[in-house]
């Protein structure tokens, strides 16, 4: 998967404490209902469809309801992904080239519909899937199958959510890991305004 694609991957490894619930299905639900904004640093990890090409990044993340993320990416290279509710801003450091698009063209049936949007089921097909690793897991299906995005597959360890995994239209998958979440931290002012640096390459599509 592209890495512009994965903006928004990590959105899904973010939720308040909640109480235990039944299911995984149970579990997913109600971090979509009670999510408003958290924080935390993330290890991502993107294996190819034969196996045999792994890529590791890592970073911290933000969100905040309603439609605001930001994603900086720290190793092996800096890139910043901004939402700011309307527009998506992806800004790569090295080349001075920023990117922008309209945030609702951008989501659709990914991860971040899962954290943006209350109704899981209007979305995603979901279900419970077998204990693993210590985890319990539920799978979330886009109804609709032209996106990039095949299944998405959440990982909880006790009441917080704490690995995603990702399978795209090519094959690839992604792991994400989240370390030292924080909910409903004081994120500050202008935490999801991007401005682009002086003399960067704006694309807007």
């Amino acid at each position: 998967m592209h890495r512009k694609a994965l903006w928004a991957a990590l959105a899904l490894t973010l939720a308040t404490p909640l109480a235990l619930a039944q299911d995984a299905v149970s579990q997913l639900r109600a971090f979509a209902q009670a999510s408003k904004a958290g924080e935390a640093r993330f290890t991502q990890t993107v294996t190819s469809p034969d196996g045999k090409r792994v890529k590791t990044s890592s970073g911290t993340f933000a969100f905040e309801r309603p439609g605001r993320f930001r994603f900086d990416y720290t190793k092996p290279y800096p890139q910043t992904i901004v939402c700011d509710g309307k527009e998506l801003w992806f800004h790569d450091p090295d080349l001075n080239q920023v990117t922008v698009r309209a945030a609702g063209d951008a989501l659709g049936s990914t991860p971040a519909a899962i954290l943006l949007g209350a109704n899981l089921d209007q979305t995603f097909t979901l279900k419970s899937l077998p204990d693993a690793d210590g985890q319990r897991w539920a799978e979330a299906v886009p109804k609709q199958a032209d996106g990039q995005v095949r299944q998405i597959k959440v990982g909880f360890k006790g009441e917080q959510i704490a690995t995603l995994e990702l399978a795209d239209a090519f094959g690839q998958r992604s792991v994400l890991v989240l370390e030292g979440y924080k909910a409903q931290p004081g994120l500050p002012a202008g935490a999801f305004t991007f401005t682009p640096p002086k003399g960067a390459d704006v694309t807007r599509q």
